[in-house]
């Protein structure tokens, strides 16, 4: 049976267009898997738990089609094809970024259906993080590693798993990681109080607000 065309809200008005191309469910949480770095599609699936292959195979095909995810096919040895955001896809990290403050006071504590992954508490610690300036933040948590890269043109990314060659390290927990996007801890405070160890160049960032030793 054809898949049916995409739905509109058939509205000249710039946020309902928006809407038409990346409000359906799971489209913003393939672009937050996808801004991580290009992923084949069996890591998307392990990464979004919940979603069914069908679902997944025509958000990613419908992506292709408003093209703000394209597929390419990796050089031998990996033989595999990845899923990686166009310039137009890259463009959403700011929409993830406002959600995620939106949403950050009512991120409790986890519930006993939800699933977790570290990268996905990366999203929120852009801030704070890109507050240190330029250079690799490899963070690890319980749940997994990843790493935040702020460019000297303040450009931010973020990278799901270790860097290769991390300016400094970040450990830390879940509800710390909370506490910070929240705005209820600074990284200084984290660290002073023993919830965080910051290992880099300094003890504790210089010249970064609310970080001076």
């Amino acid at each position: 049976m054809p898949r049916q065309s995409r739905r509109s809200y058939d509205q000249h008005c710039a946020a309902a267009r928006a809407l038409d191309l990346v409000g359906d469910r799971w489209t913003l949480l393939v672009v937050r898997e996808l801004l991580a770095g290009p992923r084949r599609y069996t890591d998307l699936h392990a990464d979004l738990p919940g979603v069914s292959t069908d679902m997944l195979a025509g958000r990613l095909k419908d992506m292709e089609g408003a093209e703000l995810v394209t597929r390419r096919r990796l050089p031998p040895p990996a033989s595999a094809s990845v899923y990686e955001l166009t310039p137009r896809g890259h463009d959403l990290l700011p929409v993830l970024r406002a959600l995620a403050a939106w949403g950050a006071p009512d991120l409790r504590e986890p519930r006993p259906t939800d699933a977790v992954r570290a990268h996905w508490y990366a999203i929120p610690l852009l801030g704070p993080l890109a507050e240190l300036g330029p250079g690799t933040v490899q963070v690890t948590l319980d749940e997994g590693e990843f790493h935040v890269r702020t460019g000297t043109d303040g450009d931010i990314a973020y990278g799901d798993g270790p860097a290769e060659t991390p300016d400094t390290r970040l450990r830390t927990d879940a509800a710390t990681c909370r506490a910070l996007a929240d705005g209820k801890l600074t990284l200084a405070e984290a660290v002073a109080s023993g919830r965080a160890e910051w290992e880099g160049a300094e003890p504790v960032p210089i010249g970064a607000p609310g970080l001076t030793s």
